[in-house]
């Protein structure tokens, strides 16, 4: 069997980070975006050019008050941020221009950092006409710059900006927005109202968060009103929940997508079956998408959509033909077969296919426990691969495991996880990009866990991110999503849907609620606006996911339960997004930002 596997990334980052017992989970999203961000329901989410190390010809970045004065002449953008008079953290003191060069040094030199992109396109920032006015440069055109400066991390916190990794064991983030921590333990968490706010006051006396283990449970929590609102997973279990009047549930297609990854490292501490591109690419065509299609997605609300075939995107015009594009018509086992005996591999007598150095290779496939749906697609697939010759089992593990240990650290050969995709297409330069797969030379920085290097790819995700015209950025994008399907890195599956459900008795208006179901931030922009309609006074949030680490600069991020719940409900930001997946400025600006191409 064939099975080599590395967990040095997991065991540098237990040694620098002192990680709680199962480190941090997030459903199945990558925020991006990753169950798993950025994705990532699964690797979100929230998280964009090349990185790894900052570039060596990358001036250092210095405090704006230091006195040093770089040379921004060769910078390509300048943008111009004034940031609210009024804006202070949850202890009165004020946010300011030290608040961003303290994130964007985290962000670049953290050692396990989630993600360099975008930051690493930066020169610096200086300080303009006072502490709330911060000028950035950047050394190329960056489209996405909205991506970047949520969340901003307090400085007065950290003793070193550098290296935050240590800085979040024992409490969770400082607030700069309506709500602040009064709670936080790894079974709920409690939010009060930040005094100190300077915008309106929330709704809500406190929200409470509390986890639950598995679907039955949660559906049982809802019916009997324990909790007042959910944001599951869909399962069609959930309908039988809103046969109740007193429960409301909706609906929505957004930017979730589901799919498979073939983890492809050619690294020798993590090499798996992928690294040979031959057995790659007859199994990517021994995968019958289609028939699990039917088997799995079509009962859960499928019957009016259709297999995704953009990649890891979802339709739209950075969707290289969802109907008949390179990853559509991929089922071809008679095609694999001959690939394989063309390249010197043969059957032993269970029907395995044996490599030309006599070996079977073995796939372990993950997925997180307890999550029946992703369980069935194993109980179906499997059997179906091993009849075609492919040794695939199961190698699952709870999701704080998977989306916190495991897949950063690419630990595995085969997974399936959901991601939940931020308005703009820059998560794909974080999560495929040759600079972004982690390894000891970079310090383990990146979320390419998939561990996917074509170098034209990069250069167009790059290339994406520094053009304006939006016809030319999708033709680069799609361009980079058909050249992943040409190495056959993964398999795109459905575009799933989002699902909110709440107690219509107890919490409310309905238009909070179902307001940002399809958000990339989720429940989590509508928090303020929640009101506690039974007099309890709270509001009692149940999580699918529970985040078991608070650091919203390593791994912890790669939750989308973990942004949902912790840093994105309490940590300012310049933008946020929106349900119709845009961009907004939030109240921590004082106006627009300029931007200046130099």
């Amino acid at each position: 069997m064939i099975n080599t596997r590395r967990t040095k990334r997991i065991l540098a980052l237990a040694v620098g980070l002192s990680l709680v017992a199962a480190a941090c989970g997030g459903d199945d999203d990558t925020s991006t975006p990753s169950d798993e961000t950025t994705a990532p329901d699964e690797t979100t989410a929230p998280d964009t050019s090349d990185a790894g190390e900052p570039d060596a010809t990358t001036p250092e970045t210095t405090a704006p008050d230091s006195g040093d004065m770089p040379d921004y002449s060769a910078a390509a953008m300048k943008i111009t941020v004034d940031l609210n008079p009024d804006a202070v953290w949850e202890d009165g003191t004020p946010i300011t221009v030290t608040d961003l060069q303290c994130t964007l040094d985290a962000y670049l030199n953290t050692p396990g950092s989630l993600s360099t992109t975008g930051f690493d396109q930066m020169l610096g920032i200086e300080q303009g006409t006072s502490d709330k006015q911060a000028v950035m440069y950047f050394a190329t055109v960056y489209a996405p710059y909205k991506t970047l400066f949520n969340p901003i991390l307090k400085a007065a916190r950290h003793a070193d900006c550098m290296d935050v990794s240590l800085d979040f064991e024992d409490m969770p983030p400082d607030s700069g927005r309506a709500f602040k921590f009064s709670e936080w333990s790894t079974s709920q968490s409690i939010l009060v109202p930040n005094e100190n706010y300077w915008g309106d006051a929330p709704a809500a006396p406190q929200i409470v968060m509390v986890p639950f283990g598995d679907q039955d449970t949660e559906k049982a929590a809802i019916a009997s009103g324990e909790v007042d609102y959910i944001y599951p997973q869909w399962d069609p279990g959930f309908k039988e929940v809103g046969t109740d009047p007193a429960v409301s549930i909706d609906l929505q297609f957004g930017a979730n997508y589901e799919g498979f990854y073939f983890q492809q490292s050619d690294d020798p501490q993590n090499i798996g079956p992928f690294a040979d591109p031959i057995y790659r690419e007859a199994f990517w065509k021994s995968v019958d998408r289609e028939s699990a299609f039917q088997q799995i997605y079509v009962p859960i609300g499928g019957e009016t959509a259709e297999l995704l075939n953009c990649g890891p995107i979802t339709p739209g015009p950075y969707c290289p033909d969802n109907a008949a594009g390179p990853f559509a018509n991929s089922y071809d086992p008679e095609g694999a077969a001959q690939l394989l005996t063309d390249n010197g591999w043969t059957q032993d007598g269970s029907g395995m296919w044996v490599n030309p150095d006599g070996e079977v290779p073995q796939v372990r496939w993950i997925i997180n426990t307890g999550n029946t749906r992703r369980e069935s697609m194993q109980a179906y697939l499997i059997p179906l691969l091993a009849d075609l010759g492919f040794d695939v089992v199961p190698d699952n593990c709870d999701a704080a495991c998977y989306f916190q240990q495991r897949l950063p650290a690419l630990d595995y050969d085969m997974a399936m996880y959901i991601s939940t995709a931020p308005p703009d297409p820059a998560y794909l330069t974080a999560s495929f990009t040759c600079s972004q797969i982690p390894t000891e030379a970079n310090n383990y920085v990146g979320q390419n866990s998939g561990g996917w290097c074509n170098e034209e790819a990069s250069a167009n995700l790059a290339e994406a991110d520094t053009t304006v015209d939006e016809a030319a950025r999708a033709e680069l994008v799609q361009n980079a999503l058909s050249l992943m399907a040409a190495d056959h890195h993964m398999l795109p599956l459905f575009q799933f849907p989002n699902s909110g459900l709440w107690r219509n008795d107890q919490v409310g208006p309905p238009e909070v609620m179902a307001a940002n179901t399809n958000n990339y931030m989720a429940f989590a922009r509508s928090l303020k606006d929640m009101q506690d309609l039974d007099g309890d006074g709270q509001v009692v949030i149940g999580a699918e996911q529970w985040p078991e680490c608070l650091n919203p600069i390593t791994e912890c991020a790669n939750s989308s339960w973990y942004v949902w719940t912790v840093s994105f409900a309490v940590m300012p930001g310049l933008w946020d997004t929106t349900n119709g997946q845009e961009f907004v400025a939030t109240d921590l600006l004082a106006s627009e930002p300029v931007v200046e191409t130099l």
